[in-house]
């Protein structure tokens, strides 16, 4: 799909069909390692909508009727926004990351070959650091409903958000490629502008309520 993209967009840097570098296990324990390291990060996205619902399970109870009906449905929309985030990471993000890093080279006579555990690492990090990036709107939300963040709040700091957003893209993507980082920042922005509306959601039913009381 990306190459896909690329062929529309006119943008080959998109198409990504081959790493060309050398994996290596310099460590006696690499291999094995890279099996822990990949077992613990599939483990944790695939379990993650059972290890939210735990959580939310111990917390429930602690919130009023009316809160837990607003918040229903919360373990189903987080392990969504996970689960996107997660994908997003490991198809555009990872993907544009590691070519970037793999091919830099500063002379020709430096041949690039990593360690496995460090690209597996580098790859886990993308990926979950992706999918943690994309619960924006649920932080937004429940920032809203404790009063810490307003929708004028963040309309007013929009542009130092969007400047933050494409800092955070030009972090997790290092490719100096403005149309990478925008393509990778622009998700993260849309998750923006959809938490403004959440709040302003937040903001217009604690008013309703105030009315009628």
């Amino acid at each position: 799909m990306m190459c896909l993209l690329s062929d529309i967009m006119q943008l080959p840097f998109l198409c990504v069909k081959k790493l060309d570098f050398i994996l290596q296990s310099r460590q006696l324990t690499g291999q094995f390692m890279m099996h822990v390291t990949a077992s613990f990060v599939i483990g944790l996205i695939t379990s993650f909508p059972y290890i939210f619902w735990e959580i939310w399970s111990f917390v429930k109870p602690a919130l009023y009727k009316k809160e837990q009906k607003v918040a229903s449905g919360a373990v189903i929309y987080v392990s969504l926004l996970f689960f996107i985030g997660a994908l997003f990471g490991y198809y555009v993000v990872a993907p544009l990351s590691i070519n970037f890093l793999a091919s830099y080279q500063i002379s020709p006579e430096i041949r690039n070959e990593f360690d496995i555990v460090s690209y597996v690492s580098v790859l886990a990090t993308l990926v979950v650091g992706c999918a943690f990036l994309f619960q924006l709107p649920v932080i937004v939300y429940f920032l809203a409903k404790i009063g810490v963040v307003t929708p004028k709040f963040m309309r007013t700091y929009r542009r130092h958000a969007i400047l933050v957003i494409f800092l955070i893209a030009a972090v997790i993507t290092p490719s100096p490629d403005i149309f990478t980082q925008i393509l990778d920042g622009m998700p993260i922005l849309i998750l923006y502008e959809i938490s403004i509306g959440i709040a302003a959601n937040v903001q217009r039913k604690k008013i309703e309520e105030e009315v009628q009381l």
